[in-house]
């Protein structure tokens, strides 16, 4: 008992495993869209294209947070404003818009003299550092994105997997897709603090890719990548406490984990179990 109870002395513990905790859950939520969907390097150049906008919230002297949300949000538009009625394939768009602000990002950061160890905050994730503002930002984020994707559950399911019937059913289609972009990237944004722009990809498919060896259907997808995506975040931050090592990375390690015993032993599909 005394391992499980003597990190949670420290308030700062208490606001990481918080923050850990829901960002697991609600990147293991959408990120079953994102597997799904084969969304993944998505998922990563939305993670890298924020560094313009941390560059420029820096420079400013304003919040990291929101200088990253902004500048997620307007990549993701710009992806759906490219891919419009297919005039160009989302991956060409992806892969442009994220050369591009990866490289402004770049440029911006190079131009500060202390770049070395904002980067290093930015790439890892400083979920010890998490401050009560920072909890409450996540906290409040998260629950946006997870009550959209609740409440248009059914419209959500419809547009991504049977578009036709979204047309017959006069929905609109394109709305519901950029929608879902500007959700992920509220989502990245919100991963930020905790495992950074280098692993914050692995949160979203990790957890999501594990269920979908384990279930059938998506709402049981989504709610058993919560639970494992939440778990992951509890025993990764124990890990890093006792380990000294980074959280981010401890929190990526554990969900690889629980995605190979799936990988080798989940019914049906793993792979000591067809043998």
């Amino acid at each position: 008992m005394n391992i499980l109870l003597d990190p949670l002395a420290y308030v700062f513990i208490q606001r990481g495993l918080a923050a850990s905790v829901i960002v697991g859950i609600i990147c293991a939520v959408i990120g079953s869209y994102v597997v799904l969907r084969g969304m993944a390097f998505l998922g990563d150049a939305l993670a890298h294209a924020i560094l313009p906008g941390v560059a420029i919230a820096y420079l400013m002297g304003t919040n990291l947070t929101v200088g990253a949300l902004v500048a997620a949000v307007i990549v993701a538009l710009l992806i759906g404003l490219f891919t419009r009625q297919g005039t160009i394939r989302e991956d060409t768009a992806i892969g442009i818009l994220f050369a591009a602000a990866l490289s402004l990002g770049v440029a911006l950061i190079s131009s500060i003299r202390t770049s070395a160890v904002d980067l290093t905050h930015i790439l890892f994730g400083n979920i010890l550092g998490v401050s009560s503002t920072d909890l409450w930002m996540v906290a409040i984020l998260g629950l946006v994105v997870l009550a959209v994707i609740i409440g248009l559950y059914r419209p959500f399911l419809v547009v991504s997997f049977d578009p036709t019937l979204a047309a017959t059913l006069r929905w609109p289609g394109e709305f519901f897709r950029i929608l879902l972009l500007v959700l992920l990237a509220l989502t990245v944004v919100i991963s930020l603090q905790t495992v950074g722009i280098g692993l914050v990809a692995a949160m979203l498919v990790t957890p999501a890719a594990t269920a979908y060896l384990l279930t059938r259907r998506l709402a049981h997808m989504m709610a058993l990548a919560a639970g494992l995506g939440a778990l992951s975040s509890i025993i990764g931050l124990y890990i890093s406490y006792y380990a000294s090592i980074a959280s981010g990375a401890a929190i990526v390690l554990v969900a690889t984990g629980f995605f190979l015993l799936a990988f080798l032993f989940a019914p049906g599909r793993g792979l000591v179990w067809k043998r």
